[in-house]
């Protein structure tokens, strides 16, 4: 199944020039934050969240409904990582690991849609065709804001298969859920999307 690349490569760009960015004294600095904030020096805890909210708050978005919805998992993110901050043990990067925590907290944030997807009749859906051209004219931040549309089931499988990379098989694993119904719910939002784009196209063509 299609995994939307230009739309993976839209949000990936942003984490690969971050990663790039984050080369030098990166790993010294985040020991130093986290050392100091678990002394529980407010300076550095500061420090740390105004370092990684900035970071993490597109990733909130894209799995939300709306902004309001992204604050909350943002909020509810950095709660846990400040709560678990002791058990980063250095094992890769403090920013793969408080990604982690944002992605599992948006998912929990949806938890009763999540929990609807596998009693969703399973059926083999036809995929919509897809043209990429459509991209060409929507910027990333419209992009979001039309994955923001979708439902929160299909918008949830959607960013783990299409951005983040996980196989079915991950995704089944970590929504609870069979692997058909994670491929069935794919295929909903993808052509569900589909359509969005097809629409905001025709809108920006008139415009």
């Amino acid at each position: 199944m299609q995994r939307f690349p230009k739309v993976a490569y839209l949000f990936r760009c942003d984490r690969l020039r971050n990663h790039e960015n984050a080369k030098g004294n990166t790993v010294k600095e985040d020991a130093k934050l986290i050392k100091k904030c678990l002394e529980g020096k407010l300076r550095y805890q500061r420090a740390l969240y105004d370092k990684y909210a900035r970071k993490m708050y597109p990733i909130c978005y894209r799995y939300a409904k709306n902004q309001e919805d992204a604050k909350d998992i943002l909020q509810e993110t950095f709660v846990l990582v400040f709560r678990k901050l002791s058990m980063f043990k250095g094992e890769g990067s403090l920013e793969g690991w408080i990604r982690k925590i944002t992605v599992n907290c948006a998912i929990r944030h949806y938890e009763k849609s999540v929990r609807q997807l596998d009693k969703a009749d399973i059926e083999v859906i036809p995929e919509s065709g897809f043209q990429e051209e459509i991209l060409s004219n929507i910027s990333a931040n419209e992009i979001m804001e039309i994955i923001g549309q979708l439902p929160d089931g299909y918008r949830i499988v959607f960013n783990m298969y299409a951005i983040e990379g996980y196989s079915h098989r991950e995704i089944g694993e970590i929504l609870e859920i069979s692997e058909s119904s994670s491929r069935s719910q794919l295929t909903r939002a993808r052509n569900q999307l589909i359509n969005l784009l097809k629409e905001a196209e025709n809108y920006l063509t008139k415009c």
